[in-house]
């Protein structure tokens, strides 16, 4: 199977930007998405919220936003300051190309220092964010007019396919939960369900405030919020995570509802879905701690897609993960639609 769906989606959703704070490109990208399935709105903080029959039902969430750098200063020399937005990871940035989102978007280099000309003590070691800069290729003047501090970064990197089905990009973290989400809401279409909420949340990156305000104004009872996960690799552990290949993992958790998670589980092994439970003795780390708490609470479940390279501009994953997260959260939204009935 070729996955052309999930891959569309995939890769339309990770061409645009949408730094924490900042969403609007892809946050609209998708709204126009999820618009083909229910009426569409974006609350305060920019989240996208969809919504689709009446009274309480069934809330499905995945983050839109994506991590980056935010400029903190345009120097004098054209070169810019900046500060990470989310969990950036400076180790893979020295050298790298980025795209400066300001006035109009232009290109930029992450300075390095040729290993020829690196102090001894520094061999190694990575910059801190405080030494970083970033080069135009502009003069200060020229900068300063198209370039504000505030303004977002992004990482650049192209939608590569690699071997058999599996893609590498930038921001696959998470926009493969908002393919996966789109991509259940496909396999639904013409097939009565109970009511549902979809939030395509902002600012996860940054504390999750974008899903904690979201779902505050919705009514469901029950959430589904669809993240990625570290998949094994050379120097990860295959004991503590899964792997590309594994499906959908189900969490397993204290913050996550024991009841939904064995049923999304039982329902895998009987719809021949590809899944396994992945494992977790505290908070998650993703939205599910903030949805959980919101209201009286709300039963909150988690699956998760298992991705390479997390928090870099060559994230890899599998399309038929995200095709069994998909199909496993339309069967429990099948299965609780026949209940309500």
């Amino acid at each position: 199977m070729e996955y052309s769906e999930v891959r569309s989606l995939l890769e339309g959703l990770c061409g645009k930007g949408g730094v924490s704070g900042r969403e609007d490109d892809a946050a609209d990208f998708a709204a126009n998405l999820l618009s083909k399935y229910m009426p569409v709105k974006r609350d305060t903080l920019g989240s996208v919220i969809g919504k689709k029959g009446e009274g309480g039902g069934i809330i499905l969430d995945a983050h839109i936003d994506r991590i980056g750098l935010i400029v903190t200063a345009v120097k004098d020399d054209g070169f810019l300051k900046v500060a990470k937005v989310g969990g950036s990871d400076i180790r893979v940035l020295t050298g790298a190309k980025v795209t400066i989102h300001g006035k109009k978007d232009i290109f930029g280099i992450v300075t390095s220092t040729p290993p020829h000309l690196a102090k001894k003590e520094d061999e190694g070691k990575a910059p801190s964010f405080d030494d970083m800069l970033i080069d135009t290729g502009l003069t200060g003047e020229e900068a300063k007019e198209i370039v504000s501090p505030g303004d977002r970064i992004t990482a650049n990197g192209s939608f590569l396919t690699l071997a058999g089905t599996r893609v590498a990009s930038p921001c696959i973290d998470d926009r493969a939960g908002v393919a996966a989400i789109l991509r259940c809401l496909q396999m639904l279409e013409g097939k009565s369900t109970c009511p549902l909420e979809v939030m395509f949340s902002a600012q996860e990156e940054t504390g999750g405030s974008g899903a904690q305000a979201g779902v505050f104004g919705l009514e469901g009872s029950v959430a589904l919020a669809v993240d990625v996960t570290f998949a094994s690799a050379p120097g990860v552990s295959k004991e503590k995570y899964g792997s590309l290949g594994d499906g959908a993992l189900v969490g397993i958790a204290p913050t996550l509802d024991y009841e939904i998670s064995s049923r999304l589980l039982a329902l895998a092994g009987e719809k021949d879905i590809k899944a396994k439970p992945e494992v977790m003795g505290g908070r998650t780390g993703t939205n599910c701690d903030e949805i959980q708490t919101q209201r009286g609470g709300i039963k909150t479940a988690l699956i998760s897609i298992p991705i390479r390279n997390m928090h870099t501009s060559v994230e890899v994953c599998e399309l038929a993960d995200i095709e069994a997260t998909a199909a496993l959260m339309a069967a429990y939204i099948e299965e609780r639609s026949g209940e309500n009935a």
